[in-house]
């Protein structure tokens, strides 16, 4: 099969596109043709090898997790799906390796769940890692509910964005933090945008919330994580997914993980309205070097996929 893939840690000039063998479908895999995979900056971080004390490398390693496609073959034991259903996952296992940037993946049947109907590929494909990242940490390390006031950090980005989408259907009111260029796209999706400034970001937040926040989700880290946690009210929550520091500020450092269940409730989000992806750039997957540096770049307020015939 074709396929990206690197031989050695380092940057977007370290991948290669050619072939590859064809996968091997375990009694729990799906093996899927994929037809997009999204490109999310664990892809190039993990290719940096920023993950290396954390997850096993087995190289040639092709990249990315996230991914939809048309079921081939289902394994032996998968009873789950059938061949010529469509589907969308968050194909993470707990070491580097088989990846999503190629024609075929066999996906864990906990990975997967059926692509939204109002979806096409490219959508959908950039639709798991984030949407999954924001649902679960708004409902099990921040546990909001109707009429919570949440803050959202880089609300116009790909984990922000679903989080603002997801709170309100939540019921939440959102604030959401973004900087110049993203203000606009913060109120197209609802919330009530501030803008990034470490002297007046404490106080633009205050006058929209003066008895302070239930909830906060930081997607950055850094000063404007530290900025956050004096907003809280008294049993406010606040939860990372950017900055271990947060737990000395008496939060959580919250890790994303494949759920076929909340794959499936995102699709039924989408079906019905509550849920839209932006998609900003695609790619052809021979040119995932470059969809990699787009990625890096920012600034696109949507996600970069690759795209495979």
């Amino acid at each position: 099969m074709k396929a990206i893939s690197y031989s050695r840690y380092g940057g977007p000039e370290v991948l290669e596109y050619g072939e590859l063998p064809d996968p091997k479908v375990g009694p729990d895999d799906v093996l899927v043709k994929v037809r997009a995979a999204a490109v999310n900056p664990v892809d190039w971080k993990a290719q940096a090898g920023y993950l290396d004390g954390m997850l096993d490398t087995v190289f040639p390693v092709v990249p990315g997790w996230d991914v939809s496609g048309v079921v081939v073959r289902p394994g032996v034991s998968v009873t789950e799906f059938a061949e010529g259903d469509e589907v969308m996952g968050y194909v993470r296992e707990d070491f580097l390796a088989h990846g999503t940037f190629a024609e075929y993946v066999a996906a864990p049947v906990r990975t997967l769940a059926r692509k939204p109907r109002a979806f096409g590929f490219e959508e959908a494909a950039a639709l798991p890692l984030a949407g999954l990242t924001a649902y679960q940490v708004l409902r099990q390390a921040l546990a909001v509910g109707a009429g919570d006031t949440v803050l959202v950090h880089a609300a116009a980005g790909g984990v922000g964005s679903m989080a603002v989408q997801i709170a309100r259907h939540f019921g939440c009111r959102v604030i959401g933090a973004a900087r110049e260029a993203g203000l606009e796209r913060v109120a197209e999706l609802g919330a009530e945008p501030v803008r990034y400034d470490e002297d007046t970001f404490a106080d633009q937040v205050r006058a929209l919330a003066p008895l302070g926040l239930e909830a906060v989700l930081d997607t950055i880290g850094g000063p404007f994580l530290k900025l956050s946690a004096p907003l809280l009210a008294p049993r406010g929550r606040l939860a990372s997914i950017a900055d271990g520091e947060v737990l000395a500020l008496g939060g959580r450092y919250f890790w994303v993980r494949p759920d076929a269940a909340d794959l499936a409730a995102l699709a039924d989000l989408v079906d019905e309205g509550a849920l839209a992806v932006r998609v900003a750039r695609t790619f052809p997957l021979e040119r995932a070097a470059d969809a990699q540096r787009a990625n890096a770049a920012g600034g696109l307020n949507g996600k970069v996929v690759v795209t495979v015939p």
